[in-house]
């Protein structure tokens, strides 16, 4: 089998390693296997792939998709992204849990973030390139999220220890709403 798993502490969430196969040339890896994660007991028919290029600084997030929500398979193929989710399961023992990891092309770990999680990036190189494959179609009308900066969650972005002074965010970003305001419409 060519994926490590490790453990999140989250149902569903799972933090996966490629193999990775370096020589003088450069390297080869598999970014996505469909036998190897079924030999995981995961089975997923994931039906579009998306590339998103961000600069360092860039913070997208926190993301969710309301109505048609997506698993998704991610990973990074260039730079380094610190890598948010949390859990939106109402009935979920982990709910409002958050998780964090630092994706890069050198450390190659992946992230199966399942539906009902929401996820956000922030880009902490020069360049990300960031690849995900996901399970339904995007649907913008469902598209949804909060701020990434919300008291109320709190999440720690790790912001000093990538000496990010400003982030940049999109408008769209800006104007998501607050962390309990959107958890008050899940419910």
């Amino acid at each position: 089998m060519n994926l490590k798993i490790f453990d999140t502490g989250i149902k569903d969430l799972i933090l996966m390693e490629n193999r990775k196969i370096t020589d003088s040339r450069g390297y080869f890896y598999e970014s996505y296997n469909k036998k190897d994660l079924e030999n995981s007991g995961i089975d997923i028919n994931f039906v579009q792939d998306n590339i998103s290029y961000s600069h360092k600084n860039v913070l997208r997030g926190m993301h969710y998709q309301i109505n048609f929500p997506q698993t998704k398979l991610i990973h990074v193929i260039k730079g380094k992204s610190f890598d948010v989710v949390i859990d939106l399961r109402k009935n979920s023992e982990t709910f409002c849990k958050i998780f964090s990891a630092e994706l890069s092309d050198t450390n190659n770990l992946m992230l199966l973030i399942p539906k009902g999680f929401a996820h956000g990036f922030l880009s902490v190189s020069d360049e990300v390139i960031f690849h995900y494959k996901v399970d339904d179609y995007y649907k913008g009308l469902y598209s949804s999220g909060f701020l990434w900066n919300d008291n109320y969650i709190n999440i720690n972005w790790n912001l000093n220890k990538y000496s990010v002074k400003d982030v940049i965010i999109s408008e769209s970003d800006r104007n998501l709403q607050s962390f309990e305001s959107f958890v008050k419409n899940l419910i």
